[in-house]
């Protein structure tokens, strides 16, 4: 593709495309069309095959400008083309955010035109008629609408109000008062209708898609060439082969279509309540919604259609189809901070991801919403269409990135080099006609045929059997596919990352105790806040207010974390209902009271009234204003008011370190450090409290509007929550096992750095005797560059020599000593690292098992970067903010019950980490049966294609029936049966091949050949040494010799060969391939270590032994129906004994050369890149990473080539690196290079 005029859509995005311009060129479209005609139709499915080629070959390069036609190719590693054609509207506008002139506007909107609109565009031309209609120029691809800016003279998506870049106090003074019906009909031109529609294509047009795949256009001219040789019966075998393959896929897609169909549909089209710019409500169908207009969430909830942002009131909704958590979350009004009070923090553009506490997305469900009186709850829409966050997940569903595996890519070169095959065949066959002067047609049929018996009709459906049987066994264990071809790719996963809260740890959170702070010292720590003596301290005030809990039906909802702290101190919640609301001029807060039985009896005296004295005696809060948990900022706070009181007060709750940054420096205890560590050490989760009382002149109305950062300021720091999060029971055995099986293990959580390095320490993640080194990256400032502090996250709890006593047998004690360490970081040195320091982000992956305080999107490129060195990437997590690196990773696996989560290729019902092992055994062993199935179809090709070969060369060929006979009873019967070898009970320390193209198989595979085609030719050319041995006749009697003549008179009433299929060649080449297709399947089909042993599968056994008892029954015991069926010739009983002698060779020859050659000397040759090193290393000792990066290891190097993989590469130099890893107490420091690509570095001791 030419530089000149290429251009970029989608820059810097998942779906990053190039894209270049071209133009109709009439002749060349008159050459394609003569060429179509000329090929039979042939060159026009080329074409339909390759995209680029059609451009190409019937337009002429042009600007993007002036462009007709558009190719665009994917900027990703799969470089896919893709063809769109551009499209031309009219508009009385280029820009959808234009306000079209205020007065036509104005007048337009009075007039209320009645009648429907025909054409939308040629109406609002009609209205705006002193505008000049503008001709805007788009394309449409994947459901995303591109639109011609002359600006920047390139294509560009239009995604919804975010495009204008505006701030969070325009939205609310630029944007809140709606829309006229006429902009909104303007805007609907640009962004369409708000609709995911995913359209379930006619069975017809599957059909013709399905039907046109290469392979079976391939069949289709197969079953024409044989059925002009009158090959009827196997044309028809294979049309009917093919006509159920066809109506299953067919069957599979359609339903997967209805299934998205109606999971998408489900409450997508709804009636709204619309607010006009005139202050009008009007009623109108979810369709009509385009951003910017005002959008009005009914009390009773609804499901969102679109992506909004809250402008006034709260709603609480279920986000459980995009997260596929079902905790119920508190979405608050988006702060104006045009009416902040002094001293607040400048404006802030929105963003959805920044803003999201605000943002009500579409799909999920508004449960309740909590309102002022006389006020609505407004939400201001954002997105719509494909554009919102559901769009966008649905998008990735229908048009995902093909699945890159080596084993599909092998498939096709494996293919290929059997067409060569056939080639040779083809040439072979023709030049034998020729000389033997055979008649044309015969030789151009004959030719193609050896083509269509080299290439295997029943490949495809071959290839998916152990795919469709590993993913009913999935089913059976409770682990759900979506991407069935993923299967085979988790055999090779050799790195999983887990999540923390939910996934190695229980769900729910228990309170251990409290640790309260008052005049900068620590007391004691308590083991509960439910105790009269701290019923009006502030701490419990403070856990009993800080938090977004709310009640749906009567039940406290909302984050676990929250229920549980708020359980613990006793206190009663209670809501405003909505009359109650309706009574006051605003929102009516929530409110906590302690329990009377906790409060003080105050003391009553007889004269009293009763009323007075209820009132003196209640102590409860109202919740003023809530500033919801960001894990941007890692903190909550609520202003609330105790009553009675007129100042407020505010309550902080969040992130230890966080929390003591925002407090007084006198509050905070000088042990504070200390007493953190030691908790997080433990693996306990700590969280902190703060409190400031508010300026009396902040009343209710500016608190509404102050900012949050004027709130969280200033605070007293109260003391720390402790709150124990337990291990699951399965999760240390689950990661022995993988680490066993030289899987590494890598945690990639929210949560506390200390706390999640505790809890790698105590589920066995990280060893005992292991350094963990904590990467601190600190981004550039006042002039200085990026650095990175290492320090020791604690001492190892042994001394490194016990842990590395028996790994001294082979290993020299320096690296020996290397090998003990681990990486651990958080988010924002994350972030840092990948900015700055791009060559060292590889170096440290290598070795980083803790990933603490990572962000949804760091989440994701974390995987991403781990894929970039060659890992082989599985992800478990809980689907709560996993969903991004669940579908980024090349195997996620969601453990959340709740089906909604279309994220992940894998949902578990098991919810624990069990399922990953299952799943990696079940992926090996689907994987291994590809292999076995691939190799005997590519053996049963060549055995017959050898058949064939030999027999062409005395002008004879298998008959119609022996062709029918082996490709059903023997190939058919075989390939499904030798698939259902379930997984090995257990998970090894080696991974099967990931491709075709490897020694063990392609020897496996040659060896085999070799075997088949020396007993073949031997047994073709002894049967003509025979004494007995002539030309076959229909009088030909050579059964006399023998005392079974029975076929005899049958063979004499035989009518005149035409095709010379009667002979003893063919009788005895037929017997000897037919025993040659079972001995190979007997020989591929593995079983351990990574299948069930095959003699454990019955039905292939009983396959097998039907086939090999029947065989031997018709060579020993000819039945003279049979022979005639078959079309085989009576031979002598001495050459049947000798026919067996032979296939007792041939099947001990090919066990041997498979078992003793190959299992023995080359597979575990191949295999010892993934063996840990020396034999006598003990499993115990090993730390998660020695297992995989010993393949790169010296003694591995001296006598294998280098290892391809990139990780290994970096094994290896980091292996003989003085300088790493980085010593403690150093700083590494990015040079300060101009350019983005900034990722030289150099490390000196810290300061």
């Amino acid at each position: 593709m030419e530089k000149d005029d290429l251009k970029i859509v989608n820059k810097g995005q998942e779906d990053e495309m190039e894209v270049s311009g071209y133009r109709l060129c009439r002749w060349k479209l008159a050459l394609v069309g003569l060429g179509v005609l000329g090929s039979g139709g042939f060159l026009l499915l080329l074409l339909y095959w390759m995209p680029e080629w059609c451009v190409k070959s019937t337009c002429n390069r042009s600007t993007l400008r002036e462009a007709q036609i558009l190719l665009l190719r994917s900027t990703d590693e799969f470089k896919r083309w893709f063809l769109a054609k551009v499209r031309v509207m009219l508009a009385p506008g280029r820009n959808p955010f234009d306000s079209l002139g205020s007065q036509t506007t104005s007048t337009v909107a009075n007039g209320h035109t009645p009648h429907p609109f025909d054409s939308p565009a040629d109406d609002l031309i009609r209205k705006y008629s002193e505008y000049q209609p503008v001709q805007i120029r788009y394309f449409t691809l994947h459901s995303t609408k591109y639109f011609w800016n002359d600006m920047i003279q390139n294509f560009e998506v239009l995604t919804g109000l975010e495009d204008l870049e505006v701030t969070c106090s325009s939205l609310h003074s630029e944007h809140s008062a709606g829309l006229t019906r006429n902009l909104q009909d303007y805007r609907r031109l640009f962004f369409g209708v708000n609709e995911i529609a995913v359209k379930v294509p006619s069975v017809f047009k599957l059909l013709i898609k399905e039907v046109l795949n290469p392979f079976y256009i391939f069949q289709l001219f197969s079953v024409v060439l044989w059925s002009a040789d009158e090959y009827y019966y196997y044309a028809m075998a294979i049309v009917f082969m093919s006509v159920i393959s066809v109506a299953t896929s067919l069957y599979t897609i359609k339903k997967q279509y209805v299934m998205l169909h109606d999971m998408v549909a489900a409450h997508s089209i709804v009636r709204v309540s619309v607010c006009r710019a005139n202050n009008e409500m009007e009623e109108a169908m979810s369709t009509d919604l385009v951003p910017g207009d005002i959008l009005i969430i009914p009390t009773n909830g609804t499901i969102m259609p679109c992506d909004a942002v809250l402008i006034s009131g709260t709603c609480i909704v279920n986000e459980s189809m995009l997260t596929g958590e079902s905790v119920p979350v508190t979405k608050t009004n988006l702060p104006n901070l045009g009416l902040d009070v002094k001293g607040g923090e400048g404006d802030t553009r929105y963003s959805m991801e920044e803003h999201k506490r605000h943002t009500l997305f579409c799909g999920t469900n508004v449960i309740q919403t909590r309102f002022y009186s006389g006020e609505l709850v407004k939400a201001l829409v954002v997105r719509t269409g494909f554009s919102t966050a559901k769009g966008q997940l649905v998008r990735s569903i229908l048009y995902p990135k093909p699945t890159d595996f080596k084993l599909y890519r092998d498939a096709y070169l494996f293919l290929l080099c059997l067409v060569a095959v056939a080639g040779i065949g083809f040439v072979y066959s023709i030049v034998l006609s020729i000389m033997n002067s055979v008649p044309a047609k015969t030789i151009i049929i004959e030719s193609l045929d050896i083509i269509t018996i080299t290439v295997p009709p029943a490949l495809p459906a071959a290839m998916t059997a152990g795919i469709v049987y590993a993913q009913r066994r999935l089913k059976l264990i409770g682990i759900f596919c979506i991407s069935p071809q993923r299967i085979n790719i988790c055999g090779q996963l050799n790195l999983v990352c887990f999540d923390k809260t939910g996934t190695l740890t229980e769900d729910g959170l228990d309170l251990w105790g409290i640790q309260r702070a008052e005049g900068g010292r620590f007391h004691l720590s308590e083991e509960k806040a439910y105790q009269q003596a701290l019923v009006k301290s502030h701490f419990v005030a403070c856990m009993a207010t800080c938090h977004s809990l709310t009640k749906i039906e009567g039940q406290l909802s909302g984050d676990p974390l929250d229920l549980k702290m708020f359980e613990a101190t006793g206190w009663v919640l209670e809501e405003a209902t909505e009359e109650e609301t309706a009574l006051h001029n605003r929102i009516m807060p929530t409110v906590v009271r302690p329990p009377n039985q906790l409060l003080p009896e105050p003391a009553a005296t007889p004269e009293q009234d009763m009323e007075l004295y209820e009132l003196s005696a209640a102590y409860e809060m109202g919740i003023v204003r809530q500033f919801p948990f960001s894990s941007a900022l890692q903190r909550m706070s609520v202003v609330a008011r105790l009553l009675g009181e007129r100042r407020m007060d505010a309550y902080l709750k969040g992130a230890p370190e966080v929390v003591a940054s925002l407090c007084k420096t006198e509050t905070v205890p000088e042990s504070f450090s200390e007493v953190l560590e030691d908790y997080t050490k433990q693996g306990f989760r700590v969280i902190a409290l703060a409190h400031r009382r508010l300026e009396s002149k902040l009343n209710w109305h500016k608190v509404q509007n102050v900012n949050r950062e004027h709130i969280e300021a200033n605070m007293e720091f109260l003391g720390l929550i402790i709150m124990q999060n337990k291990l699951k029971a399965e999760t240390p055995g689950v990661l022995q096992d993988l680490q066993r099986a030289n899987i590494r293990p890598v945690m990639v959580t929210g949560d506390n750095m200390l706390t999640a390095i505790s809890v790698a320490r105590d589920c066995g993640m990280i060893p005992p005797q292991d350094r963990v080194i904590i990467a601190d990256a600190l981004p550039p400032k006042d002039g200085q560059a990026a650095k990175i502090n290492w320090r020791y996250a604690d001492n190892p709890i042994k001394p490194a020599n016990e842990g590395t006593h028996s790994q001294e047998v082979e290993v020299s004690v320096e690296p020996q000593l290397q090998q003990q360490y681990h990486f651990a970081m958080s988010g924002r040195s994350f972030s840092v690292i990948m900015e700055h320091f791009q060559d060292l982000l590889q170096k440290l992956v290598l070795r980083g098992t803790v990933f603490a305080r990572m962000a949804p999107d760091q989440k994701t490129q974390l995987v991403e970067v781990l894929q970039s060195v060659d890992y082989f990437v599985g992800m478990c997590g809980d689907g709560a903010n996993d969903c991004g690196a669940l579908k980024r990773a090349h195997s996620g696996i969601s453990l959340s019950e709740l089906e909604a989560s279309v994220a992940s290729p894998f949902t578990s019902r098991t919810p624990n980490i069990s399922c990953v092992p299952s799943l990696i055994r079940e992926g090996r062993a689907a994987l291994m049966t590809s292999f076995c199935v691939f190799k005997f179809m590519a053996l049963y090709s060549i055995i017959q294609y050898i058949s064939v070969t030999l027999l062409y060369s005395i002008l004879s060929n298998l008959g119609d029936f022996q062709f029918l006979f082996i490709d059903i009873a023997i190939i058919l019967l075989i390939v499904f049966t030798m698939s259902l070898n379930p997984a090995w009970k257990d998970l090894v320390a080696r991974r099967p091949p990931s491709g075709l193209i490897s020694g063990p198989l392609l020897f496996s595979v040659l060896t085999q050949i070799l075997v088949s085609l020396s007993f073949q030719t031997l047994s073709f050319l002894w049967v003509r040494q025979q004494s007995w041995y002539e030309r076959w006749t229909p009088e030909s009697d050579a059964c006399n010799m023998s005392s079974n003549t029975s076929s005899s008179p049958h063979s004499n009433t035989t009518q005149h060969d035409d095709h010379n299929i009667k002979n003893y060649e063919n009788t005895t080449l037929f017997y000897i391939s037919s025993f040659q297709y079972l001995i190979v399947a007997i020989v591929f089909s593995k079983g351990k270590p990574f299948r069930q042993p095959s003699h454990k599968n019955w039905p292939f056994v009983l396959s097998a032994i039907s086939l090999y008892v029947f065989l031997l029954f018709i060579m020993l015991h000819p039945v003279a129906a049979i022979d005639d069926f078959l079309e085989i010739v009576c031979v002598p009983f001495e050459w049947r004994l000798r026919l067996l002698l032979i296939i007792v060779g041939n099947a001990a020859v090919s066990v041997l050369m498979e078992t003793l050659l190959l299992d023995i000397v080359l597979w575990k040759l191949v295999f010892s890149r993934d063996k840990p090193g020396a034999s006598g290393a003990g499993r115990a000792t090993q730390t998660p990473q020695m297992g995989i990066d010993q393949w790169g290891a010296p003694q591995c190097c001296r006598r294998r080539k280098v290892p391809k993989a990139r990780y290994m590469h970096l094994a290896q130099e980091l292996r003989v690196d003085p300088d790493w890893p980085p010593k403690p107490r150093t700083t590494t420091e990015a040079k300060a290079l101009p350019g983005p690509d900034n990722g030289s570095y150099q490390t000196r001791p810290a300061s």
